[in-house]
Parts: C-alpha cells; sequence; structure tokens
C-alpha cells in the first residue's frame, strides 16, 4: 500500500513511532537510552518539540509530541540519525538501525490526548520490560515516572499533562494513577495506532477499494480522529487531489525527475556526480522508497548502486519534499 507524504504544521500533535530495521534492539543498555532521552531533551528544550509522553523498548520507541515552528521530519531526522551515529559507535557496527520510515500519526486532541498518554506508558508493562505498575512507577525510561515525580525530567511538559486531571500536583498524580492502571486490562489497541473513519487520501471509495484487498484499513493511517477531523486534516493539507498512482512505473516516474531537473534519464546509471544527477537520483529515490513505498533494492538494481545507497538519497531527497510529491500530480 502506498504510503501518503507526512502530515505536519506548527503545533499538531503526533504519536510517532520508531523501530528497528528488521525488529532489530535499538537500546541494548542505560547508555543508549540515556544518549536518546538526552537527544530527545535537547529538542523539547530548544522548542522544537513538546515531549508529553514516551516510552523506550528495547527494539522500538513511542512519543507523543506537538511540533513548534521546525518540521517534523528535521526533529525526527536530528534525533534518529543522532542516535543512529552513537550507538554504531558504541558498539562498532555500521549501516542503517531504524527502519526506513518512522510511522507518524496526527492525533485529534479533545479525543485522543490522555488515551495516547497512558497508551504509551503503558507500553512496557504489555511488551514485558517491567513486571507491573509498581515497576513501571520506577521505569526511567518512559514519561510516566516523571508524571508521577519519580524521576525529574523539566524538558517533559508534565504540567500540561496533570492539569487535565486536576489543579492541585498531588491530586493530579493520584488521579492519573488511577487512570493508568484502568487501562492495564485493555491490552493492545489497535484504533490507537491511527485511523480515522475516512481515509484522508481518497475518502470512502479508498476504503472500499481497500475493503476488497488484503488490507483492511478503518481510515488514513496518518490520521487518528473523527471522520470531521480527518476532513479538516485532508482540507488543511490540500491533499484532496494529490492522490498517488498506486500503479506509477519507474520508468514514468524517472522521466518526471528527469524533466523537472533537466537531465536525460539514460544518466541516471552508473557512478556520475553531477550535481543535476545526484539531485534527479534523491527525487527518484525519495518518491520511489519513501511516498510510494516501493523497494530500495528494485530501484538500486536499476540505478547500479547498491540498495544502501538509495535509502540515503531517500533520505537526502526529503529535504525538497515538496518539490519533488508536485511531480506526482502529472499527467504525462
Amino acid at each position: 500500500m502506498p504510503r501518503g507524504p507526512r502530515l505536519d504544521a506548527p503545533g499538531v500533535l503526533h504519536h510517532v513511532m520508531v523501530r528497528g530495521l528488521d525488529r532489530q534492539v535499538i537500546f541494548k543498555d542505560e547508555t543508549d537510552r540515556a544518549d536518546f532521552v538526552a537527544r530527545l531533551a535537547a529538542l523539547a528544550g530548544a522548542g522544537a518539540v513538546v515531549a508529553y509522553a514516551w516510552a523506550l523498548l528495547p527494539n522500538h520507541a513511542h512519543l507523543l509530541i506537538r511540533t513548534g515552528a521546525r518540521p517534523l521530519a528535521r526533529t525526527m531526522r536530528s534525533l534518529l540519525t543522532g542516535h543512529a551515529g552513537a550507538f554504531n559507535r558504541r558498539h562498532k557496527r555500521t549501516g542503517h538501525l531504524f527502519q526506513n520510515r518512522y510511522k507518524s500519526i496526527v492525533v485529534e486532541e479533545e479525543a485522543y490526548f490522555l488515551e495516547l498518554v497512558r497508551y504509551l506508558h503503558l507500553n512496557p508493562v504489555r511488551a514485558g520490560v517491567v513486571r507491573d505498575l509498581a515497576a513501571l512507577a520506577r521505569y526511567p525510561w518512559s514519561g510516566h515516572a516523571a508524571l508521577l515525580g519519580r524521576v525529574p525530567r523539566p524538558w517533559q511538559a508534565t504540567r500540561e499533562v496533570l492539569a487535565e486531571f486536576a489543579r492541585d500536583p498531588r491530586r493530579a498524580r493520584a488521579t492519573y494513577r488511577a487512570f493508568v492502571a484502568a487501562g492495564l486490562p485493555q491490552g493492545r489497541r489497535s484504533e490507537l495506532q491511527g485511523g480515522g473513519l475516512v481515509r484522508s487520501l481518497g475518502g470512502w471509495a479508498a476504503v472500499r477499494t481497500l475493503r476488497r484487498g488484503r488490507e483492511a484499513y478503518g481510515g488514513d493511517e496518518r490520521v487518528l480522529g473523527s471522520a470531521e477531523f480527518v476532513e479538516r486534516i485532508r482540507q488543511e493539507a490540500g491533499l484532496q487531489h494529490k492522490v498517488p498512482d498506486p500503479h506509477l512505473s519507474l520508468s514514468t516516474l524517472a522521466g518526471r525527475v528527469c524533466r523537472a531537473t533537466g537531465i536525460a534519464p539514460t544518466g541516471l546509471a552508473g557512478g556520475g556526480r553531477r550535481p543535476a544527477v545526484v539531485q534527479a537520483r534523491e527525487g527518484i529515490a525519495y518518491l520511489w522508497v519513501e511516498v510510494l513505498g516501493r523497494s530500495g533494492r528494485a530501484l538500486g538494481s536499476v540505478l547500479g548502486v547498491h540498495p544502501q545507497a538509495v535509502y540515503k538519497a531517500a533520505q537526502r531527497g526529503a529535504t525538497d519534499a515538496r518539490r519533488w510529491e508536485r511531480l506526482l500530480g502529472e499527467r504525462r
């Protein structure tokens, strides 16, 4: 299923999930976890994000954050690239650490804010990382302990979360603790992984098409909220007419990018390093891998480069995402 462009704007609330490549561990020890948290703290301290809830597990992490003036993609690139580099140096490894594309879901605040705070913070219990709620209260690698006042996290927006429960901090913490305990029997909740009642790319026609296929999405996987909320996000993002063609061929895509960069498609293969050629490869890689969700290995064989080079080019191409995504709307 092709993935649409990320939805983002200043002040938007996101549930972000990052996973290790091939489910590999991304936090081997306390130093790894401390490194990730320090980077998140620095971003929050700089105003790039407001962090309400977070949880680190061995091979993935969850964040509930609000974007500031800096785009989410730039913030996540800083966080993940920095952590991956430090992790590789410490453990003497090379290559990618994280799954190629992290998942970010725009959240309807009124309905889901507190539900997600609870859901994220219960992840270590559900995953068996800690035994019970008493151990969770002492677990330093989620935002739960900070909300209970057990671990100081001055960068975490604990005051804003606790204010949803009571004005008095002591009473707020007690109410929050009871709220989290009440959520434990609910187990894993797939509806909190994203999806409103209408897909913001394609509306009900897309829903009907997907339900006939092997994937039964209940809504846009980039949005968690009511039908009205999803529709508003769609309109604000201006994506009504930017549905990527799931049957778009690589040759057609490459032709569009080459026209936009002023090069001939025959110049893409091999080791040419002319700026226009490099730029074209990055644009094609970004659209093929990040937006359309196609195989980097397949593209690598066409370009004559290693799949890892394709993924790196896709990441560089994301810095000019708007330019490349406009090409998906062309009719030629």
